[in-house]
């Protein structure tokens, strides 16, 4: 985890012109750096330098800085062992076999992304947002951070600070996990704020369904004894990234109207 966060401090060290390399707006490119401090949105900043890649099932990440690459890859694996046994709990505690996520949402070939953001110093934070409000695509993601706060999830229409303690891993809850359980599993509503003391850089691991993979509630949790009707409609998981990659808030379109 140190490895990791370390590798992404050197990385954002680069010249400009080395990240530059990787800017594009291609949202399928698989490998992404963005900046930028001059998007106006609902009368807030972006305040953050990003990077995005692509690494699951097929692997991509850049190659600078020294190393970068090879702790990038071993802290993916990590991370896809780690939900994944998550996710077998989950699969037992709604009352299904173990495996029952991992082969439903054919995690094989699941899609699995490594992003990491930077949050500078900021002299005026009151203008600025690192992340504005929002829930996650796929099933859970894994987050790490150095020791700065500025994570806030959303509970009972507050916005609550999240303190980690050190060296732990914070796992959220996801759209298609929301989904796929029928609402028993909520999405965390989450957003990233900036100070003005201190720089914070995270890595976030979602991981969800092949892209091919149509999401639907479980069968399992839909019929019999629980007599809970479906609450959300299918869609193929590329659909559903399509829109949310774009900036489109997604889970309510497609929630079903209650009858």
């Amino acid at each position: 985890m140190k490895e990791a966060l370390e590798g992404c401090n050197q990385f954002f060290n680069l010249p400009m012109e080395e990240k530059m390399e990787f800017e594009g707006k291609d949202i399928w490119k698989p490998i992404r750096f963005g900046t930028g401090v001059d998007v106006n949105v609902e009368k807030f900043f972006y305040w953050r330098d990003f990077l995005k890649a692509y690494v699951h099932p097929q692997f991509n990440f850049p190659n600078k800085p020294k190393g970068f690459r090879e702790t990038g890859e071993e802290y993916c694996k990590r991370a896809r062992e780690v939900i994944t046994e998550l996710l077998k709990g989950i699969s037992e505690s709604l009352g299904l076999e173990e495996s029952y996520i991992e082969k439903a949402m054919n995690l094989e070939s699941g899609w699995q992304m490594f992003v990491t953001n930077l949050y500078p110093i900021c002299p005026q934070p009151e203008l600025a947002m690192g992340l504005p409000s929002h829930t996650d695509h796929g099933l859970l993601t894994l987050l790490i951070a150095n020791e700065i706060g500025g994570l806030q999830i959303q509970r009972n229409g507050k916005w609550l600070n999240v303190n980690p303690l050190p060296n732990c891993l914070l796992v959220n809850t996801s759209d298609h996990l929301q989904i796929l359980t029928n609402g028993r599993y909520k999405s965390i509503r989450h957003r990233a704020v900036v100070n003005n003391k201190a720089t914070r850089i995270s890595i976030a691991v979602p991981f969800g369904p092949s892209l091919d993979t149509v999401v639907s509630p479980a069968p399992e949790l839909i019929e019999g004894e629980s007599n809970r009707p479906a609450e959300y409609m299918p869609m193929k998981y590329k659909d559903y990234m399509e829109l949310t990659l774009e900036g489109i808030p997604c889970l309510d379109r497609v929630r079903l109207p209650v009858a």
